[in-house]
Order: structure tokens, then C-alpha cells, then sequence
């Protein structure tokens, strides 16, 4: 009988053992040179569609949460068992066995979180609160998990930096890489992203940084604001880095560029788009795959457009605010795009507060120019964005700064399948049948099903820690809820094992 050993090297190992059968790791190694696609056939092979499609959609950083397991080869022929300590197989284990780490904003810039084993429902008063940290900085930044550890921003006593926490949430360092914004709202904005042990960030003056993940060392800097004449509307930056390639993106706007890529490893300008004369806004890029090729999709205040991410060519625009304002009416009111676009086959839904609009587009086959397929005023969002799930879009309107209402509509028609009122508009994100949503102004966060049929909150509970607004979105990983208000952090246990008291 054959085994198969992964390890540190960049291959699996094939060994022999004939006596306990057991190959073990540690759950702090990464599975290196394995193809989860053949992962997932042999768990179709074996009857297990549910936990391979939940569990094991292919991530080239997929970490070990499980201390110890095994994995069986008969026969050379790829088929996989897993077994706990105890020899016991359980289908809830093996759910938990390869939870994600959350590199970068919004898991992956779109809102969907993919654990299971999470609570359907919450007890009175809220999950349990494991821990909160109330000194992290104000800001409205997100945390991302890595390895263990949460990095956030912050600004404090004049200026902005990333801190690193450990799983209890006590500070290991904190590092400062700008001065930070000094007009209007100054809190922090960038949510960090981590690739092969760098953390990467915009402050919320233009500077970008690259600080050590472990040491919490600066390795580059620079102001791309300055250096590349950037252009903002009114309250600076808040965008978080889409790091592809050993690239780093940036959105300057202006009229030298509009959109730059950094080396990742020094800082140094690999490109510079053309410029479309178009002011930055406040949205973080996506990135999109179609037809075999990559695109970068990012929003100005005035345009829509796409980039190559190999040579920064600007392969399409879209005039977003004249389609939102035809007749030129509300054309002056302010011009504040903040949600990431959301991608999906060939089209693209951008959606911008403060009676704009949100727009469906479809790309041609060469992804080199657009078609509007419907707009819509009903889910203008402000900067809470928007999630889709199963052919429906989630999010909030704006109706006032201190009001807006809940929508869901049809991902293909733009149909409104519900509009209710809630609290207050928010941000919002999506795990395993539920969403998640977190009203701003009151501080209250929902357990909401996702249902085209009607917005039922199924549990809520009220934010106690923090001040200011509530403007940071939620975070999931390994059965915490993370949430962030102004200068505290804390995460709660939405497990739907709980430990014993």
C-alpha cells in the first residue's frame, strides 16, 4: 500500500508504510504541488459532492487547519480517505480541513466566504465574543487573516500604520509607513494584502508600502500620489492593493496616468496607463478572467474601464456617470464611487451611491469593449457593496447618508426581487446560505437568509466596542466573525460547535 506525504518540499512524496498507515503534518504547512481539481474527482468518485464543492475550490494558499490526517493511495489510483486522531471519519471534520486565510480585501474583493460548520442562527445577544483589542487605530479598514496572525491599519497621534496581531488578538508589532490623510475623515481606509510573506497597503495619502509580514519591516515605499500626479475628489484614498504577477496595482487618476503597477519586490514602476482624464474615486480593482484572459476592472468617477495587467493598456471605458445622469441632472452632486466591481462570465455590475446608478455590462468576446445590458436606480449603493449569490445581486441603497434599504435583484434582468427597510444601509458579505449585515449607523449586524423571496432577519446583534461610524466590513475566517469599529477590533465565535463551559 502507498502513501502520499506532503511536506515542505515543492512535491508530494509517495512512501511505504505498512504498519500504522498514518502520514501526518503539520497544520502550519502548505500543500504545495497538488492539483485540487483531481482533489475534488476522487471526492466525487467517493460519494462526497457536497463537502468538495463547500471545502475544496482550488487555492494555490490553501493552509492545514487539521493537526493530523491521512491520505490513502490504492492501487495508484488517486482516491482519498481521511481519517481524525481517533481513526474516526466525520464529515464535519473534514468540512473545517482546509479553511482559506483571508489575503486582501473582501476575501477575494467580492464578499463570498466559503466555511461551513458556521451558526444558522445566533443566541440572544450575539455570538460569543472571544476577544476585543480597543487600540488598534481608528479606521475603517478590515482585517485580513494570514497564517494566524490579523493585520490591520490604523492612524494614531498624526500617522498611519499596519498593525499585526496574534490569534488572541495582542499586538506582536506596529509599523507606520505615512503621515496618513489630514482634511476630512482621516481615519484609515486600506485593507492590507499579504502575498508570499509581504504585506502590501495604500495610506490614505497616496503612499505605497511594502512592509515584512513577519518583522514588521518597511521594504519600499513610495507616494504614488506625488510621484505620479494623482487626483482624488475630496477625502483622499481608500483603496486596497490588487497585487497580481509580482505587480502591484495602484488607481492614481489624473492626467499623467490613470491607473500604475509597482514591482512588488522593490517598488520600482513596471507601467503607467494611459490617462483618461478621469479623477480617482475610492474603489479597490477586481481582477477578471474571461475567455482566457485577465483584465483588471477599475472605476474612476467618471468611467468604468479595463486593463491589461501584463502592459497597462486600457482596453475599454465606460462613461459610468453620464449613463447614470443622461439628462445631465445631479451630474454635480458628489461623485463618490467606492464598491468593487463584481465579475461573472462576461458581465459586470458597478454600482455607486448617492442617487448614481448601478450598471450591468457585458464584454465582447476579446474583452476589448462593453455593451450596457440594463442599469438601475433601485441599488445604488454608497460604499457597503454588493454580493452575488446563485443569480441574485445583495447590497443596499442610498437614500440619505443616514438611511437606505436593503435589495436584492436578479443578476441577469436587474428585477427587483425585494426592497425592505433594515436599520439602515451597510456593508455586506455572504457565507454558506447566509448573509451577513452590518448596518452603519446603529452598529447592529444581521444573520439574514439569502433569498430572492424576502429579506428575513434571522438573528441580530448590536456592536458594543468602538466609535464613530461603522464602516468597516465583516470578516470570516476559521469560525470568527471579525468586525472592526473605529479603534477596536473584535471576533466572535459563530462556530456552530461550541466548546463546552
Amino acid at each position: 500500500m502507498k502513501y502520499l506525504k506532503f511536506g515542505k518540499s515543492n512535491k508530494p512524496q509517495c512512501i511505504t508504510d505498512t504498519t500504522s498507515g498514518a502520514i501526518t503534518f503539520s497544520k502550519a504547512q502548505f500543500l504545495h504541488g497538488f492539483r485540487f481539481e483531481k482533489c475534488i474527482y476522487s471526492f466525487q468518485d467517493l460519494g462526497l459532492n457536497e463537502v468538495s464543492h463547500a471545502s475544496f475550490t482550488y487555492n494555490s494558499q490553501v493552509k492545514i487547519h487539521q493537526e493530523v490526517y491521512f491520505v490513502k493511495i490504492f492501487k495508484q489510483e488517486l482516491r482519498l480517505t481521511f481519517f481524525l486522531l481517533a481513526g474516526m471519519f466525520l464529515l464535519a471534520a473534514l468540512s473545517c480541513a482546509f479553511a482559506d486565510d483571508v489575503l486582501q480585501w473582501r476575501n477575494n474583493r467580492d464578499g463570498i466566504y466559503k466555511e461551513a460548520g458556521l451558526l444558522k442562527s445566533w443566541p440572544d445577544g450575539g455570538p460569543r465574543q472571544v476577544w476585543a483589542n480597543e487600540d488598534v487605530g481608528e479606521g475603517y479598514s478590515s482585517p485580513i487573516i494570514v497564517k494566524g496572525k490579523i493585520y490591520l491599519t490604523g492612524i494614531k497621534d498624526g500617522s498611519e500604520f499596519v498593525s499585526c496581531l496574534d490569534s488572541q488578538g495582542k499586538q506582536l508589532w506596529r509599523t507606520e509607513y505615512s503621515a496618513g490623510w489630514k482634511e476630512s475623515y482621516p481615519e484609515a481606509r486600506t485593507t492590507p494584502t499579504c502575498v508570499d510573506g509581504k504585506v502590501f497597503l495604500v495610506s490614505s495619502d497616496g503612499v505605497a508600502a511594502c512592509i515584512d509580514a513577519e518583522a514588521g519591516k518597511v521594504i519600499w515605499k513610495v507616494n504614488v500620489w506625488e510621484k505620479y500626479q494623482g487626483t482624488n475628489s475630496k477625502w483622499g484614498i481608500a483603496e486596497c492593493p490588487l497585487v497580481i504577477d509580482s505587480k502591484v496595482i495602484c488607481t492614481t487618476g489624473g492626467d499623467l496616468t490613470t491607473m500604475i503597477a509597482l514591482n512588488a519586490s522593490d517598488g520600482a514602476l513596471v507601467w503607467k496607463s494611459a490617462s483618461l482624464k478621469d479623477t480617482a474615486a475610492y474603489v479597490s480593482p477586481a481582477l477578471f478572467e474571461y475567455n482566457g484572459k485577465k483584465q483588471i476592472i477599475g472605476v474612476g468617477c467618471q468611467y468604468i474601464f479595463g486593463v491589461d495587467p501584463q502592459n497597462g493598456k486600457i482596453e475599454w471605458s465606460f462613461d459610468f456617470l453620464g449613463t447614470c445622469f443622461e439628462n445631465g441632472a445631479n451630474k454635480g452632486l458628489w461623485k463618490i464611487n467606492c464598491n468593487t466591481p463584481v465579475c461573472k462570465d462576461d458581465t459586470i455590475f458597478v454600482t455607486g451611491g448617492y442617487d448614481h446608478c448601478g450598471v450591468m455590462l457585458q464584454l465582447n468576446k476579446d474583452a476589448t469593449g462593453v455593451n450596457l445590458l440594463w442599469k438601475t436606480d433601485v441599488l445604488d449603493t454608497h460604499h457597503g457593496h454588493v454580493v452575488l449569490v446563485d443569480g441574485n445581486i445583495y447590497g443596499s441603497n442610498w437614500i440619505s447618508n443616514k438611511k437606505g434599504n436593503w435589495v436584492c435583484l436578479d443578476w441577469k434582468t436587474g428585477k427587483k426581487m425585494y426592497e425592505k427597510e433594515w436599520q439602515t444601509k451597510g456593508s455586506i458579505i455572504y457565507n454558506d446560505g447566509m448573509l451577513y449585515c452590518y448596518d452603519e449607523q446603529g452598529g447592529n449586524i444581521a444573520l439574514v437568509k439569502a433569498t430572492p423571496e424576502d429579506f428575513n432577519v434571522v438573528s441580530f446583534f448590536a456592536i458594543d466596542k468602538g466609535s464613530k461610524m461603522h464602516w468597516a466590513h465583516p470578516v470570516i475566517s476559521n469560525g470568527l466573525l471579525y468586525i472592526r469599529h473605529g479603534n477596536a477590533l473584535m471576533a466572535y465565535d459563530i462556530k456552530a460547535t461550541q466548546p463546552s463551559k
